[in-house]
């Protein structure tokens, strides 16, 4: 299991997507600590398993999808959308799997709670790690609106 301002996890997530988008991930002078409990969007992963189980969730997202730490990190992430709006997610992540990272992406959710809400701006990439070896998918978003 992943602690929440694990380094190792931080490194993952940060040259993961400085190598799938481009940019860096967070400013120079954040670290795992920041992007857990200060940044101002939403990052989650999920693992490589058949049906993948979230490993990481900040607590901007935590907030957004109306589930703590514990909570988190073991739904599986096809649970974040309605069964109606699977299939959409599931092209998405194929997407991802195929290209390496989508941007601007919007889409339906569903918290905790039963809420429903869009995710705009989103981000997701492969996690993958200096060996080359697939660790999973993660997410980030910068906005969201209830539905």
């Amino acid at each position: 299991m992943t602690s929440a301002t694990d380094p190792a996890f931080f490194a993952l997530l940060a040259s993961s997507y400085a190598r799938a988008v481009g940019k860096p991930l967070v400013a120079a002078g954040h670290d795992a600590a920041w992007l857990h409990n200060d940044a101002p969007f939403a990052v989650l992963a999920h693992n490589t398993a058949p049906d993948p189980v979230f490993v990481y969730a900040n607590n901007t997202a935590q907030a957004c999808f109306e589930y703590d730490w514990d909570e988190f990190i073991t739904l599986p992430s096809r649970l974040s959308a309605e069964a109606p709006n699977r299939d959409e997610r599931q092209l998405l992540l194929n997407a991802v799997t195929r290209d390496g990272f989508i941007s601007d992406y919007r889409g339906m959710r569903i918290a905790g709670s039963g809420r429903r809400f869009w995710i705009d701006g989103g981000t997701v990439w492969q996690l993958i790690d200096e060996a080359g070896t697939p660790r999973g998918q993660a997410a980030l978003f910068t906005s969201w609106t209830d539905a």
